[in-house]
């Protein structure tokens, strides 16, 4: 209906196949790069592409099939309207085909973006990016000292010849903010991440040590996943449309593997449940007030 040629047993098939095997390749490779933590994500998004695809294929080969080609019907009484109609169909499906597409960059970037929470060694791998903030901190606390003494950069052992020309070349430059090779604004926002680092760490060690506990709640149970590091709410039936309302706006989703709505597992998650109402313990108290309590330090004497 759509060509002068005949339709080769297979070929849709064929090219079917090659796109998934394309996908999967794609998620072999990000797994070599991503921490293994994902790779069920990964899976999960090769899974996704593939069965979304073959249902817009299907759909896209039964759009080509309601009207004939204007070359094969002929154009004596040509069912226009029909032919319009189809259109609309096959731009939306193209549309389609194009959202599915860029589940292949989703692939590409999982793993890519900051240490989540959940890793099994997060507290780790922040230490070692607050140890590396720090002494990028320094560096450029130094080098900008080495200047301030010697009005040049010239001899500054700090740095390696190419840094030192790159910083040179952009001291040149008009829009350079300083007479400084750091502006100002670059140990700031350095020093906010590093507080912020330092604050993240704290949290995660204090929720380690301290963990959660979950309750009973009218009509199911909150589960402190402490192993997947989800908070999950577990209904005895299908909340109705207003809390799944609430629980996607306080950050909670559905995880069908789970049979669950979770979130991360820390503070946040608790309180977020707290505001509501139906999510409230049975025993009349408060989520956050079930929580265990973490051990206060003892303070450091203070030396006059």
């Amino acid at each position: 209906m759509t060509s002068f040629f005949d339709y080769q047993p297979g070929s849709a098939t064929k090219e079917y196949r090659h796109c998934v095997d394309e996908a999967a390749k794609i998620a072999e490779q990000q797994k070599e790069r991503a921490d293994p933590i994902y790779h069920e994500k990964i899976d999960r998004l090769v899974d996704a592409y593939a069965r979304k695809l073959a249902d817009n294929m299907n759909k896209g080969y039964e759009i080509s099939a309601r009207v004939p080609s204007v070359m094969i019907a002929g154009a004596s009484n040509f069912p226009t309207r029909k032919k319009e109609k189809q259109n609309a169909a096959s731009d939306k499906n193209m549309e389609e085909w194009r959202q599915i597409q860029g589940l292949l960059d989703q692939i590409r970037s999982t793993g890519m973006g900051g240490i989540r929470s959940d890793h099994p060694h997060a507290v780790e791998l922040l230490e070692q990016k607050l140890e590396r903030l720090e002494s990028t901190q320094k560096l450029m606390k130094d080098v900008n000292a080495f200047y301030r003494k010697n009005k040049t950069l010239d001899g500054c052992s700090l740095l390696d010849e190419e840094r030192l020309q790159r910083l040179k070349s952009s001291m040149e430059r008009s829009w350079h903010p300083e007479p400084k090779p750091f502006p100002s604004y670059q140990l700031t926002n350095n020093n906010a991440e590093i507080r912020r680092l330092k604050h993240r760490i704290e949290e995660l060690k204090q929720n380690a040590e301290t963990g959660f506990c979950g309750w009973e709640f009218d009509g199911g149970k909150a589960v402190a996943n402490q192993d997947a590091g989800r908070l999950q709410l577990l209904f005895e039936e299908k909340p109705c449309a207003e809390h799944r309302a609430q629980l996607k706006a306080n950050g909670f989703r559905w995880a069908p593997k789970e049979g669950a709505w979770q979130r991360l597992l820390n503070r946040q998650a608790v309180y977020a449940a707290e505001r509501m109402e139906f999510l409230l313990p049975l025993s009349g108290q408060t989520p956050s007030k079930l929580q265990p309590k973490a051990e206060k330090k003892p303070e450091r004497s203070m030396q006059r």
